[in-house]
């Protein structure tokens, strides 16, 4: 049986070694002119591409998507087109994301650089205003850094990029807290989050886009944290009310490192830029050089197994 992978035109041939000869790759330009039959597609381009894409497409039996989350896809295909997510590639990424994010808001790295680029050798009663403290009184305190070691960390969505963050900063001494949709052995379900909160020095959210999740972290769960808790979303945008946060931050009660907004991309001139006790990257937690390459391997099991007419891995069902 010869299947037809469905692969766009830019994808280097260093990426696709790993497919075996049953096999027949059907290259994809970003906007194709007429039909074309594939069995199985890989699709590697913005959502708004890939629904433009996917008219063209016909025979599509299964979709393995690179990104982690489902959540701008989900509408595009049918029931009887199987979906499966991309659970493990991004982990190792996403996990190095979250453990710089955490370290550098507690030894207060952004202020620092932007003390580097004024020039100015910045006093630790200066650093002191990114921290959610009552400023100090002491002339030359030392500059309002915190340590992981010891600190508690309330993971939320515990699955593969929660335990790949776990596993990183546990060398650092910190203790654990997991949250999960449903609750297991040493992991608490979702329902516990607000009495979990408050016990948190840094929480950090993992979980993707749902229904449920939406605005899971608004103004009475950023209540809960402790004065001066980091809060790190590596999930998505809307899993946090960006009203809440805006106010939590403006009110000195929180800190937040933040790979993703609502709405995205951040506009000019939100507030949220000029946080300064906000670090912000523009949703490149889950990149890395080797992306491509963990993607087609991953695609290169599942055509064998959809090959053998054996059950694939990470299937999409419901939400995620």
């Amino acid at each position: 049986m010869t299947v037809r992978v469905g692969v766009d035109a830019a994808i280097e041939e260093a990426f696709l070694e790993d497919f075996t000869k049953e096999v027949q790759l059907v290259r994809m330009v970003e906007e194709p002119q007429e039909e074309i039959e594939v069995d199985f597609w890989v699709p590697a381009m913005p959502p708004k591409i890939v629904q433009y894409q996917w008219a063209y497409l016909k025979g599509v039996r299964v979709v393995q998507i690179p990104w982690a989350g489902v959540d701008t896809l989900r509408h595009i295909f049918p029931p009887e087109v199987t979906l499966c997510d991309p659970r493990g590639v991004h982990d190792i990424p996403t996990a190095e994301w979250a453990v710089t994010s955490i370290l550098a808001m507690q030894k207060c790295l952004p202020f620092f650089i932007h003390q580097q680029r004024l020039g100015a050798w910045a006093l630790g009663q200066q650093a002191d205003q990114i921290d959610a403290a009552t400023p100090t009184k002491i002339k030359n305190p030392p500059a309002p850094m915190q340590e992981v070691a010891d600190a508690t960390v309330l993971i939320v969505g515990y699955g593969s990029i929660g335990r790949a963050i776990e596993v990183r900063l546990a060398p650092f001494g910190a203790k654990f807290l997991r949250v999960a949709r449903s609750s297991r052995e040493g992991v608490a379900a979702v329902s516990q989050l607000d009495e979990l909160l408050g016990q948190a020095d840094i929480v950090v959210l993992t979980m993707p886009l749902t229904s449920e999740t939406r605005h899971l972290v608004n103004t009475k769960r950023l209540a809960k944290m402790k004065p001066g808790a980091l809060l790190v979303n590596a999930a998505r945008g809307a899993i946090v009310d960006a009203d809440a946060l805006l106010q939590a931050l403006r009110e000195r009660r929180i800190r937040a490192a933040i790979d993703v907004t609502d709405p995205e991309p951040l506009p000019a001139g939100h507030p949220l830029w000029d946080m300064p006790n906000l670090l912000i990257t523009p949703h490149v937690a889950g990149d890395s050089a080797k992306f491509m390459k963990r993607i087609f391997a991953l695609a290169a099991g599942q055509v064998e197994r959809f090959v053998r007419g054996e059950p694939l891995l990470n299937v999409v069902t419901g939400e995620y």
